[in-house]
């Protein structure tokens, strides 16, 4: 049977029957099938368009044809592993280098976020020769185990905490222990870290990395304080630790202003390893670290080669160079400035006239809408966030999903070709849900779906 007679039944059928049910789906008491994309929109099998506030995978949109084309150009010239010379590799090092700071000049390729942060973790213990790491409370890196070691999301739920592994508050200055009324909250949070690297000392241990994301995103889409990070790494390089910077979600202009979401955090501020992936290759997996000679030398030095089958290979980097030709051509962080201040300014007037939306957290295309049952107690309204994004899908063709702790935040991470227009859409449908969840007095009950 051809696979485009197969119907949703089917499909999904076969999916329960074949595929390891850990592997979830989006809106599963009803999944939504997609059988092609374009842009920010995806079209199921009856040829219905919903707007895609999901996936920024799909960065500079759904099947670009730059993307495509340069895609099967290189598929039909060449594709072999790195230890065959080849220009796209260093072509490509070239144009990402230019984006970061001088000092990070060095490049791994492989395929996956998962496998640039497993990458981060060697190359952090080989250069200190310690083992300790800490990171953030609530952060997800990734699927490896060496990664669920360090994601307190996954392994409070698993294993648990290794005697290695030290995890710092998150600096969450809506729901955490400083908050938007402390004078210096970045300093107050990285204080934190500082009084962690002082009990991990007194233990007779020593620290390899401070692990986070740019923008904690599985966290609640998190903007981290001003000053954080900077202060963060001094007290990390005074214990001879190095910083690393998850960008796989964050990178690639989707903050808009920079490109980078870490240079937030201002010019004087430079991790010692970034980590990048999701929206590299639009879709294609490649994913890629950057880091500091001297840290590449250490790794080096090892003596032992790291060779990775596809990471870098000419298809995946000509991909990776047609991406970031259309973040250019196309003005894609200009775009992220202007939809994103739009969009900020109209879920800040929701807010103004919904109780239940709590917090707003936006910066480019990275926005987050914290919904609570009691905004004086901050009570995460996590069955309310289940609620509108089910009825965003069907009433409005909306596809939006939630994060954080509770599952109470509405996360917009779309691709970065959406307008204002899409903006104006997806706030109107919101302003209607909300209006009419208050008016028919519904009551959701907080507890985790």
């Amino acid at each position: 049977m051809a696979e485009e007679n197969f119907t949703k039944e089917e499909t999904l059928a076969m999916r329960l029957r074949l595929i390891g049910q850990s592997c979830r789906l989006f809106y599963k008491e009803d999944p939504v099938k997609i059988v092609r994309a374009r842009g920010q929109y995806l079209f199921d099998e009856n040829g219905n368009r919903y707007l895609d506030c999901i996936s920024n995978v799909q960065h500079v949109g759904h099947c670009h044809p730059a993307v495509t084309t340069a895609a099967a150009a290189q598929m039909d010239l060449l594709n072999v592993n790195t230890r065959f010379l080849n220009d796209k590799i260093v072509l490509y090092a070239a144009r990402l280098g230019a984006t970061l700071p001088d000092k990070l000049c060095v490049f791994y390729f492989v395929n996956s976020g998962s496998e640039a942060n497993d990458l981060a973790l060697r190359l952090a213990q080989q250069y200190t020769q310690n083992q300790d790491v800490i990171v953030l409370d609530h952060a997800y890196h990734g699927h490896l185990m060496s990664l669920i070691d360090i994601s307190p999301y996954k392994f409070r739920k698993l294993a648990g905490q290794k005697d290695w592994v030290h995890v710092a508050p998150l600096p969450d200055t809506y729901r955490g222990m400083y908050r938007e009324d402390h004078p210096n909250p970045g300093q107050a949070y990285a204080d934190k870290v500082k009084d962690l690297i002082e009990e991990i000392h007194r233990k007779g241990r020593k620290i390899s990395a401070f692990f986070a994301e740019s923008l904690p995103s599985v966290g609640g889409q998190i903007l981290l304080p001003q000053g954080y990070s900077s202060k963060v790494a001094e007290y990390v390089h005074s214990a001879g630790g190095v910083f690393v910077a998850d960008e796989v979600q964050t990178g690639f202009g989707r903050v808009g202003s920079h490109f980078w979401a870490f240079q937030l955090q201002g010019e004087n501020f430079c991790p010692d390893i970034v980590t990048m992936g999701k929206p590299m290759g639009n879709g294609h997996p490649v994913a890629c670290v950057a880091t500091t000679v001297e840290i590449a030398q250490a790794f080096t030095a090892n003596g032992v080669e790291y060779f990775n089958t596809f990471g870098g290979n000419p298809v995946s980097c000509a991909i990776g160079l047609a991406v970031l030709d259309v973040i250019e051509e196309e003005d894609l962080r200009g775009n992220a400035i202007r939809v994103g201040e739009h969009l900020k300014g109209l879920l800040k007037k929701l807010q103004a006239r919904h109780e239940v939306i709590g917090d707003v957290r936006c910066v480019g295309l990275f926005a987050g809408v914290e919904l609570v049952t009691d905004r004086e107690k901050r009570t995460p309204a996590t069955n309310l966030a289940a609620l509108v994004v089910k009825r965003l899908k069907e009433e409005d063709r909306i596809c939006m999903s939630t994060d954080g702790p509770w599952d109470n935040i509405l996360k917009l991470k779309p691709p970065m070709c959406f307008s204002v227009e899409d903006a104006d859409l997806v706030v109107a449908c919101l302003e209607r849900i909300l209006s009419d969840i208050k008016a028919n007095h519904l009551t959701l009950e907080n507890e985790d779906i």
